[in-house]
C-alpha cells in the first residue's frame, strides 16, 4: 500500500485521534500517489499511525482507521452497521411520525467524506472525497445488506460535492432501484423531497429539532422566515398557531417548493405568503412588522480564507434583524459555516446586537441533532450553531 511519512512532531494530532492529516505535516510520499488511493501514514520514527484516503488539497489524508487493518467490504459494512444501530437507538428508524434522518454523517460516524440521508426508503448518498466515491459499489452493497427491504433505492448525488474531480467525471444517478420524488414525513408534517434538483440531499434534516422548538414559540405571532428554502420553519410555525407567516428566499424555485409544502400541510390557509426577494432588501421594509424572525442563511464561509467576509455578513444580517423586530420579539439565528466556531458566532451576534443599542437576551443555544453526531476528537464537526434571542 502507498506510504506517507510525517515530519517530526507532526504526529500529535493523530495520537489525539483527529481524522485529518494536513499537507503541511507530510515529509515524504513514496511513489506517485493518486487522489482517492488508500495510504498508510507513519511518523518520523517509522511508527504506523493510520490508514486513510489521500486527496489533493489542504487536507491530504482523511483517516479511516487508526488500526492497521484491511479496508475491505467487511470494513464498510461494519461502519455502516454501527451508524444504523445508533439511529435505531435514537428511535429514528421506527418512528410513526418521522421517516427521514441522517444515516451517515462523515467524521461523526468514522466515515470521513461520506454523507447519507434516508428519506422513507431512499438513501441519498453524497461523496465528498474521491476515495469514498471509488468505494461507491461497496458502500451501496453494504447499505443493502444492513437495511435490506427498508431500501427501495440508493441515489448518488455527488456531482457537485467531489473536489478535484480527478478525471472521474461523476454523474448523479441511481446506484440501486429507482424512485420518483415523493412526500416524506418529519414530526408529523409533510414535505416534498427533491433529491434530483434540490440543495444538499433534498431537505435540511439538521434543523428538525430547532424547527420543533420554534413551533412552541409561534402561537399568535407574525413570523418572518428568511432564506426559507423549502419552508421547513414556515409550516412548523403555522402548526404552532402563528397569526401570519411570510417566507422569503431569493430563489423563485425555493418559493415554489415552500408554497407546495405549505399547501401539503395547510391547504388553502391564507396565513401564509411567500416572496422571491433578496434578504437585505426585504428586511429594509420590515421594521415593526414581525414578532418572530428566523435567520437561517446558507454558509457565508466554507473556507478559512473568507472567514472575515463571513463575519461581516453575519454581523450585518443579525444587526438588521435585531433592528426591525418588534419589542418583545424573538429571533432564531443560525450559522452553518464550519469555520465559524460557536464562540465566534456568538461574539459576532453580540457585536451586531451592541450596534443596535437594544437589550438582547439569549434564550437558547442550538446545534445539530443527534443523527448528525460530532466526533469528540473532531470539533470541526460541530458546524451548525444557533441562538434564540429575546429582543426588548
Amino acid at each position: 500500500m502507498n506510504r506517507i511519512t510525517l515530519k517530526a512532531g507532526k504526529d500529535k494530532s493523530v495520537f489525539r485521534y483527529h481524522p485529518w492529516i494536513f499537507s503541511g505535516a507530510i515529509a515524504k510520499m513514496d511513489g506517485k500517489i493518486q487522489e482517492g488511493e488508500l495510504v498508510k501514514v507513519y511518523n518520523s520514527e517509522n511508527r504506523y499511525l493510520a490508514t486513510g484516503h489521500y486527496q489533493i488539497g489542504s487536507i491530504a489524508v482523511r483517516i479511516l482507521s487508526f488500526e492497521d487493518i484491511e479496508i475491505n467490504y467487511g470494513f464498510w459494512k461494519n461502519r455502516i452497521e454501527q451508524a444504523y444501530k445508533m439511529r435505531c437507538s435514537l428511535g429514528l428508524t421506527t418512528s410513526a411520525t418521522n421517516n427521514v434522518y441522517r444515516l451517515v454523517h462523515g467524521e461523526g460516524d468514522d466515515l470521513p467524506g461520506l454523507v447519507i440521508d434516508y428519506y422513507a426508503g431512499v438513501a441519498v448518498v453524497q461523496f465528498h472525497s474521491v476515495g469514498m466515491y471509488l468505494e461507491r459499489e461497496n458502500i451501496a452493497k453494504a447499505l443493502l445488506d444492513v437495511m435490506g427491504k427498508q431500501l427501495t433505492a440508493i441515489y448518488d448525488k455527488s456531482e457537485g460535492t467531489l473536489p478535484y474531480k480527478a478525471a472521474i467525471e461523476p454523474h448523479n444517478g441511481y446506484l440501486y432501484g429507482k424512485a420518483e420524488n415523493f412526500v416524506a414525513l418529519e414530526n408529523g408534517l409533510k414535505f416534498n423531497v427533491d433529491w434530483l434538483e434540490g440543495q444538499k440531499t433534498g431537505f435540511f434534516i439538521d434543523q428538525r429539532e430547532n424547527r420543533s422548538l420554534l413551533e412552541k414559540y409561534a402561537q399568535g405571532k407574525n413570523v418572518l422566515n428568511m432564506f426559507c428554502y423549502t419552508g421547513g420553519f414556515s409550516f412548523y410555525a403555522m402548526r404552532g398557531g402563528a397569526a401570519s407567516v411570510h417566507s422569503v428566499d431569493v430563489s423563485a424555485r425555493a418559493i415554489e417548493l415552500t408554497k407546495e409544502n405549505v399547501e401539503l400541510n395547510f391547504p388553502g390557509d391564507t396565513r401564509h405568503e411567500a416572496f422571491a426577494e433578496e434578504a437585505f432588501h426585504f428586511l429594509e421594509h420590515s421594521e415593526g412588522k414581525y414578532d418572530l424572525i428566523i435567520l437561517d442563511p446558507p454558509a457565508f464561509a466554507k473556507h478559512q480564507n473568507v472567514l472575515n467576509n463571513a463575519i461581516q455578513g453575519y454581523k450585518k444580517l443579525n444587526r438588521k434583524g435585531i433592528e426591525v423586530i418588534k419589542p418583545g420579539g424573538i429571533i432564531f439565528t443560525f450559522s452553518c459555516s464550519q469555520v465559524m466556531t460557536k464562540d465566534l458566532f456568538r461574539q459576532t451576534v453580540f457585536t451586531a446586537a451592541a450596534n443596535t443599542g437594544r437589550k438582547v437576551r439569549i434564550l437558547h443555544q442550538l446545534t445539530q441533532p443527534a443523527d448528525h453526531p460530532i466526533n469528540i476528537y473532531h470539533p470541526e464537526g460541530e458546524y451548525l450553531k444557533g441562538l434564540v434571542l429575546y429582543v426588548e
